[in-house]
């Protein structure tokens, strides 16, 4: 049972990453601040303490509930598709991108993301707690790929994990370039989507 102080304290998290989201879109990840996410937020110091240790931390969960919101999405719309039966109705390469189509990302979760992963290349400690996060998104992805795998309409010629690895790192790879290249929100999806379903088609038997 959620009691009223835990959804206080759940709000004023979220107010807390929101805010530190729309700093970031302002002065990138080394330009913000306590003081500036607060400030955001209307809250005081005393209230980002209570909810995260440090602005490393603060980062880390945001970096985690970009990568969480992207696979609760993807569940959600596999979920449906197979209670529908409608995996055996695609081909991988059109489950893939309609299943990754369904998303939101856009410039600012990727430049978000590009500028932690480069602080966790910069500090190790960091760099191990980042990495701990991705390992959590790597399993979910591994728990939606097997979901897909039970259904009998797709096999793939590796193992569940190690397809989720590879998925992942194309997917960013690609993203990643589209922003560079200026693509718009529905374009980064499209390059993404167009990579895993041409991934897909090389793993499965």
């Amino acid at each position: 049972m959620t009691t009223p102080a835990t959804r206080s304290r759940q709000n004023t998290r979220a107010r807390l990453l929101d805010a530190a989201a729309q700093v970031f879109a302002e002065v990138g990840l080394e330009g913000a601040t306590v003081e500036a996410v607060v400030e955001r937020a209307g809250f005081t110091r005393g209230a980002f303490y209570s909810n995260f240790e440090s602005m490393d931390e603060l980062f880390l969960t945001l970096a985690n509930s970009v990568g969480e919101a992207r696979v609760s999405t993807v569940r959600e719309r596999i979920t449906a598709m197979i209670e529908a039966n409608a995996i055996s109705e695609c081909d991988p390469a059109d489950l893939v991108q309609q299943v990754m189509d369904s998303g939101e990302d856009d410039r600012l979760d990727v430049m978000l993301m590009s500028e932690i992963r480069i602080r966790a290349l910069r500090d190790p400690v960091f760099g191990a707690a980042y990495l701990a996060g991705e390992r959590e998104i790597v399993a979910s992805i591994t728990a939606i790929i097997r979901q897909i795998v039970d259904t009998g309409q797709i096999t793939l010629r590796i193992d569940a994990e190690e397809a989720a690895r590879l998925l992942m790192v194309v997917w960013e790879g690609m993203v990643v370039r589209g922003a560079m290249g200026g693509e718009d929100t529905q374009d980064l999806r499209r390059a993404g989507s167009s990579a895993l379903g041409r991934m897909v088609e090389l793993m499965k038997v």
